[in-house]
């Protein structure tokens, strides 16, 4: 039963932060947005981004989610306090079935403000702490951890998520 709240939560947190993620940065054009934000695409093949990314996750992630990406033991399981642990961002995780904007959204607001509803979490959202520059190079350090396989079902989810705007 707890699976199905977790499942209905996280499937939740997903809606939120693709609806915050169209509200808060329309249409993608070009490499920017209306309102200049960067475009939400990341670039796990670019090797700057990736080095930026790496040395930012080192400072701000690695603490909870792994120096290898590899997050909190029994990640799926609440803690005590009600709380879970902070999942891996390796290919094990759960970090690429969302989008480049689910992510960008989750990681700048995050994810009790996304799923609301009094939902707790000990990862904070970033804004105001990183830019969103410096967000996308860390997801984008991120992405580029993964195996090609899984690099390539993320793209297909993008490409599902850009199809359904």
């Amino acid at each position: 039963m707890k699976t199905k709240h977790i499942l209905a939560a996280l499937g939740g947190a997903a809606a939120i932060a693709a609806g915050l993620a169209l509200w808060a940065f329309g249409p993608q054009t070009g490499g920017a947005t209306v309102d200049d934000t960067p475009r939400i695409a990341l670039a796990p093949d670019d090797p700057a981004a990736v080095a930026r990314g790496a040395a930012l996750y080192a400072t701000h992630c690695a603490s909870c989610h792994g120096a290898a990406l590899e997050g909190q033991e029994n990640w799926r399981r609440r803690k005590p306090d009600g709380r879970l642990p902070a999942p891996p961002h390796d290919a094990g995780g759960h970090t690429w079935h969302h989008s480049d904007s689910q992510l960008f959204a989750l990681t700048k607001q995050g994810p009790a403000a996304l799923v609301g509803g009094g939902y707790q979490s000990d990862m904070p959202g970033y804004d105001g702490i990183l830019t969103d520059r410096e967000i996308l190079d860390t997801l984008s350090f991120i992405k580029s951890r993964w195996p090609e396989r899984v690099r390539e079902q993320h793209d297909r989810i993008n490409a599902a998520a850009a199809g359904s705007d």
